[in-house]
């Protein structure tokens, strides 16, 4: 039998407080999920501005980035035509996504979640997604 640590609703208010707080700092109002390790959803968060229609993408980068076990940027770049994921995102209903802002959530090199961030550039997605993981390391330690 394996045992492993298990992402907990006060883990996931602390990871979601950490991206708020840097969404607000870079001034993009975001739409943000936080999933377990087998991509359920735990907790979502629309901004006031966040778009409606980032709402399912930041779902599905927490779920790839929980289900991959790596950040969407990463699955992104080996799921163009060619490389040994090509296609991945039509798969699960669709719910894989493939554009940055998705990372895993990792404690003891076990997988516990995903957080998912939509509504910036692919690059502000990705920096509030990296906060979060940032005070979910920083509550654990």
């Amino acid at each position: 039998m394996k045992m492993i640590p298990k992402l907990m609703l006060a883990d996931a208010q602390i990871i979601m407080q950490g991206c708020i707080q840097k969404a607000e700092e870079i001034d993009v109002d975001m739409d943000i999920a936080i999933t377990d390790d087998s991509g359920h959803l735990l907790m979502f968060h629309r901004m006031d501005n966040g778009r409606i229609t980032s709402i399912d993408i930041s779902i599905g980068k927490s779920f790839t980035a929980a289900a991959a076990r790596k950040s969407t940027r990463a699955y992104g770049e080996v799921s163009v035509p060619g490389k040994p994921a090509f296609g991945i995102n039509t798969s699960n209903q669709g719910k894989f996504s493939i554009v940055a802002g998705g990372l895993p959530l990792f404690v003891n090199e076990q997988i516990v979640g995903g957080i998912g961030c939509s509504s910036g550039t692919p690059d502000q997605d990705e920096i509030v997604a990296q906060a979060g993981v940032d005070a979910f390391l920083t509550h654990i330690s």
